[in-house]
């Protein structure tokens, strides 16, 4: 009797086993009991489209020849973007997005809530615009979660394939280090063509004039380019850059150097790599001209914290500034989306396990993409829809661990409640949010 019985229990399992197995998905739009308020979804459907286009005579870095400085090709540089934007309401279609992960070759489906070719949602308010640039290398759905989760509170967020950079396209590391800004410009004016256009699905429907611009490590690199933070003689000579000085189009004293575009009103940067290899110093960072919220781990040893990502935060003094930092993460900190299961595995190629391009040691990954949804969240609501109630999520004690949770029976705010404005109690832990005012 013991025997059928535990046979059977074991046929359960091996049959559960499977059936979970077959239905499992790799969810971008988990949410957490203890998500902090702004993490949640907004009130509109979602669409997602995807968009080629070509930037027409660009440099073409990886094949520049470095002995031949009076001969540098060019080429159409293509990209691909994808589109999430508001769509009507209730929806109804593919949800999945088909993804290659950090090995190159492996393609995934990761679900979402975006339909695939939803009809857009066109108002009398047009959306703002948020561009999202992805790391070296990455691809333009590694921050898929955040992507979706603003354009369901309002936006049009277009996440760009950088080439040169991406799983499958990695190549000459200069092309990374000279295009960066250049797509992210080049998008927005291919998005603002769009919003011109009454064949175009964002007819109407998207305000270039106020835009945001995303970017994580590599594509954090590129924003502050593009915030105006010209980079200094050091990164033009920087070993492994780009040949002939050419990097010099994106330094502060170029007569090219045309950043920030007006259009662009606020950049949210994830573990921005280069001021630890001296992309920049204290007095080109004060090119920057628009406010930034700035994101990392304390522990970050790609892009590095107190000589990197806290040292821009510090450098950046034209424009008040913020630094959210998440303690003991490392580079991965709130922008990559959770770890697809495909990526549980070593990879002797890349000689790591796959899955490491995407987690954390310390911290779970939905964990921080909530986080990294309600900051984003409240920051982009305060500088491009100048929402006053947005703000209140800002002005936070330092420490998250130092606020204090004292509410009454009927959950006002008593005069030393000083906790985290949308964190339930005890949930505010192991974060950090400084400001700096202009000049500080």
């Amino acid at each position: 009797m013991f025997n059928k019985v535990a046979n059977k229990a074991v046929l359960l399992v091996l049959i559960g086993g499977i059936s979970l197995t077959s239905v499992a998905q790799n969810r971008i739009d988990q949410q957490r009991p203890d998500a902090p308020k702004l993490a949640a979804y907004g009130q509109y459907s979602i669409g997602v489209k995807t968009l080629n286009i070509s930037h027409a005579q660009q440099l073409d870095i990886v094949n520049i020849d470095p002995a031949d400085s009076k001969h540098l090709p060019k080429y159409d540089r293509p990209l691909t973007v994808e589109i999430w934007y508001p769509a009507t309401q209730d929806s109804q279609g593919e949800t999945a997005l088909d993804a290659f992960i950090r090995d190159g070759k492996t393609e995934v489906k990761i679900v979402g809530k975006a339909v695939r070719d939803a009809k857009p949602l066109v108002g009398p308010d047009k959306y703002p615009l948020v561009l999202i640039s992805h790391g070296y290398p990455g691809n333009r759905y590694l921050m898929a979660h955040l992507a979706e989760n603003i354009a369901s509170k309002g936006y049009v967020v277009a996440s760009i394939d950088h080439t040169d950079s991406t799983y499958r396209t990695a190549a000459a590391f200069g092309s990374t280090l000279v295009n960066r800004p250049i797509d992210q410009m080049f998008t927005l004016d291919q998005i603002e063509m769009l919003s011109k256009d009454k064949n175009s699905f964002l007819y109407q429907a998207v305000d270039t004039q106020n835009t945001a611009l995303i970017g994580y490590s590599m594509g954090g690199y590129g924003a502050v380019i593009s915030a105006g933070g010209g980079v200094t003689q050091q990164a033009v000579n920087f070993p492994r850059g780009v040949p002939h000085g050419i990097l010099g189009i994106h330094q502060d004293k170029s007569t090219t150097m045309i950043y920030p575009d007006s259009r662009l009103k606020t950049v949210i940067a994830f573990a921005p790599w280069g001021m630890n290899y001296g992309m920049w110093n204290n007095d080109s960072l004060k090119g920057v001209k628009v406010p930034m919220l700035l994101i990392a781990g304390s522990d970050d040893d790609v892009s590095g914290y107190k000589k990197g990502v806290r040292a821009i935060w510090q450098g950046i003094t034209s424009v008040e500034r913020s630094l959210l930092t998440f303690e003991h993460a490392n580079h991965n900190a709130g922008a990559p989306m959770p770890a697809p299961e495909e990526s549980f595995r070593f990879d002797e190629a890349l000689g790591f396990n796959v899955s490491e391009h995407y987690i954390d040691a310390v911290w779970d990954n939905v964990r921080m993409n909530n986080v990294s949804q309600h900051f984003a969240t409240a920051w982009l609501d305060t500088h491009l829809k100048n929402s006053k109630e947005a703000e209140q999520y800002l002005a936070l004690t330092p420490k998250s661990n130092d606020g204090v949770w004292a509410k009454d029976k009927e959950g006002k705010a008593k005069p030393e409640h000083s906790y985290w404005a949308g964190f339930e109690n005890r949930t505010a832990k192991g974060l950090r949010f400084e400001t700096l005012a202009k000049g500080e």
